[in-house]
């Protein structure tokens, strides 16, 4: 009996040992055998190239005409005629507007016949001296001449005439530089007082941008430098400028105002919106595509391609132009990168990579 018990608890000895074997195995199963069975995600790949990487720099404001210039009228008056309308293109020195000039007109005549009445009376006072301006006494001549012009009342009268013709040709209000007129405030009949505004010349030859940019990247901007300009009412049509003033002065928001001129276009007003995009090349940077670019818990993550699987780096990134990113630490140059299908890959996941 003692015999049979002990052979009983031997054979569930080898039962239970057989048993532990076979469920160790099971749970030994290889993940080699797992990752077979997980079908591979197809990518995109591309190369982290050492490279010059165009960093941009972008910004938005208003453009404004190259010179404006404001059409004063010089004195008071009626305005008897206006000449331009808003929107005319005008030459420097053409006629814009008439003033009443009646008063002016007897003012600038008188002054011509006491001019001369001056030189009548100073030519009768120099016959007096017919002797002494026959004879080779030149210096004498000078002082007895300028003696008798200021006894006649010569040297007033010219400068009355010039005073009066002054008066005169404040009349007309004449166009200041060539360019279009804007914002004209009076028509024919008006009565104006001295020095009232009659419109503003806007010299469109030039048209100037002027954006505001980030004090961090003021660095990377230079006089001459050229830029892009994209006018909200044509975004497709880039213009080519270039810049032509640099603010030395950071305003409050931690902002430098850059001016950046263009030539004339006819499609392009002052007050328009436009949006400025000024390269700054970048030498030998270490640049991927944009698309290789994810971020898990806030942090830059690339995934590179190694022995058929995806490798998890997390990077430093720099500069970035919208289609291409500058890495600054965490990957080699020349490594393969994944451009898709990196949103929700693991590391070593298994890959292929799709040809195009």
């Amino acid at each position: 009996m003692k015999n049979l018990n002990a052979l009983f608890f031997c054979s569930l000895l080898v039962f239970m040992s057989s048993c532990e074997k076979e469920q160790e195995q099971v749970e030994e199963a290889p993940t080699e055998s797992f990752r077979n069975e997980v079908a591979a995600t197809e990518v995109n790949v591309a190369m982290a190239e050492l490279k010059s990487f165009d960093y941009l720099i972008q910004a938005t404001g208003k453009l404004e005409a190259g010179a404006e210039v404001m059409s004063v009228i010089e004195q008071a008056g009626y305005l008897l005629e206006v000449n331009v309308r808003e929107g005319q293109f005008v030459q420097k020195g053409e006629l814009l507007a008439r003033l009443d000039a009646t008063e002016s007109e007897f003012r600038l005549e008188k002054a011509k016949i006491a001019l001369r009445n001056a030189n009548a009376e100073y030519e009768s006072a120099k016959m007096g001296f017919a002797a002494l301006f026959a004879s080779e006494n030149k210096e004498q001549q000078e002082v007895v001449d300028e003696q008798l012009k200021a006894k006649s009342g010569v040297f007033l009268a010219e400068v009355e005439l010039k005073e009066a013709q002054m008066s005169f040709d404040r009349s007309e209000v004449k166009a200041p530089i060539s360019g279009q007129v804007a914002d004209l405030k009076f028509k024919a009949g008006s009565l104006v007082g001295a020095n009232e505004e009659l419109c503003e010349i806007l010299g469109t030859n030039e048209m100037i941008l002027k954006v505001k940019v980030l004090e961090s990247d003021i660095s990377l901007i230079s006089l001459n430098q050229k830029a892009e300009v994209y006018p909200i009412s044509s975004t497709e049509t880039a213009l080519t400028g270039k810049v032509t003033g640099i603010n030395p002065k950071v305003d409050e928001s931690g902002l430098v105002q850059v001016s950046i001129t263009l030539g004339a276009n006819k499609n392009l007003l002052p007050g328009m919106n436009a949006r400025a995009v000024i390269r700054a090349p970048q030498n030998n940077s270490l640049v991927v595509p944009k698309d290789a670019l994810v971020y898990r818990s806030g942090r830059a993550v690339v995934f590179t391609i190694e022995n058929e699987e995806s490798k998890w780096n997390y990077v430093e990134v720099g500069k970035d132009n919208g289609e291409e990113v500058e890495i600054l630490e965490g990957i080699e140059p020349n490594s393969t990168v994944i451009t898709s299908n990196n949103l929700q890959l693991a590391h070593q996941a298994p890959v292929q990579i799709v040809k195009e």
